[in-house]
Parts: structure tokens; sequence; C-alpha cells
């Protein structure tokens, strides 16, 4: 906005300036909303669970394979930071100046 209330984006000549901001503000917001989501994610379920196929022994066209069940945790201190950053890129993602 200039000072006289007209929003700048009306001249051509800075249309293209202007457009770029509007993708950067969307884009920011939308990395803030997915980070914030990760660390409610991650406070909330902080272990989950995969399996792992593990080749033991091939002889030939004969493989013997073991799944095994492995546990990953999120650390905390991670989930807060995805959080904070999050709220924070969402909050001030829009009020980015052109």
């Amino acid at each position: 906005m200039s000072r006289t209330g007209v929003p700048d984006c009306i001249s051509p000549f800075t249309a293209r300036g202007c457009d770029r901001v509007l993708h950067m503000r969307r884009f920011v917001f939308i990395l803030g909303f997915v980070l914030l989501v990760l660390g409610v994610i991650g406070l909330v379920h902080p272990t989950f669970n995969y399996h792992r196929q593990e080749e033991v022994v091939k002889i030939g066209s004969i493989k013997a394979t073991m799944d095994e069940q492995k546990t990953a945790q999120i650390p905390p201190a991670l989930s807060i930071t995805l959080l904070v950053a999050g709220i924070g890129l969402v909050l001030l993602g829009p009020r980015m100046k052109p």
C-alpha cells in the first residue's frame, strides 16, 4: 500500500513484483502450516514403527529374508522446534513487506 491508500500493485510496472511477493507469502504460509502440523504430530505421537526386510542368506536363486520391526522416536526438542517455526511462519508470512 502506498501512502495514499492505493495498492502498489495497480501499476503495470510493479505487477510482476507484487505477484512474486504474493507467491512468496503463500509459500511461506504453506511451509509454516506444514511445519506446524509436523510439530503437532511429533508431540502427539512421538514414536512410530516400521518394518525392514533384510536379506540373511542367498544361495543361488534361493533367498532367506528376515522381517524386522523397528521403532523410531522423534525427539521432543525437534517437535517443539518445528512447532515454533511453523507458528512463526504462519503468523509472520502474510506480513512480509513487498
